[in-house]
């Protein structure tokens, strides 16, 4: 089994400070919820290996994320178990396991997360982009360091 740095567990700690920090500033001018596809993959590589109590800090931090971008408490996470439990077993029959997979899974979080934007806040032109933008930072980030 092959290790990547989100079992890394000070790794995972220090991009969750950098996810909330990032998140913090920038929900001050912009409506960001940056590399929250990465802490979708921290919490999907959590839950698969039972590191139950990053997995708990993962949760904290999307519910920091969400409540600094006006989505409802435990969206992120409901979204990010609902992917694990339904979605992703679906794709991992379907196709063998490669490294494109993560990139595939961090894509259907951004659908899901512009479904559920679109279902409890609206979605215009503008959020669309910005969200569109994001996944690709965020595909962009896990690719160059994960």
């Amino acid at each position: 089994m092959t290790r990547n740095n989100l079992d890394n567990p000070v790794f995972l700690f220090t991009l969750l400070i950098i996810a909330i920090t990032v998140n913090t500033i920038s929900s001050i001018h912009f409506l960001l919820i940056m590399l929250s596809g990465v802490l979708f993959m921290g919490f999907y590589n959590c839950l698969k290996k039972k590191y139950l109590y990053s997995a708990l800090f993962i949760v904290f931090t999307f519910l920091f994320i969400e409540v600094n971008s006006g989505l409802k408490p435990f969206s992120l996470t409901m979204l990010s178990l609902f992917l694990y439990i339904f979605i992703i077993p679906r794709i991992d029959n379907i196709m063998s396991y490669s490294p494109i997979n993560s990139y595939i899974y961090i894509i259907l979080f951004y659908i899901g997360l512009i479904i559920f934007w679109s279902i409890s806040l609206g979605l215009s032109e503008n959020i669309f982009s910005v969200l569109i933008i994001n996944a690709l930072i965020d595909l962009i980030f896990f690719g160059v360091f994960i």
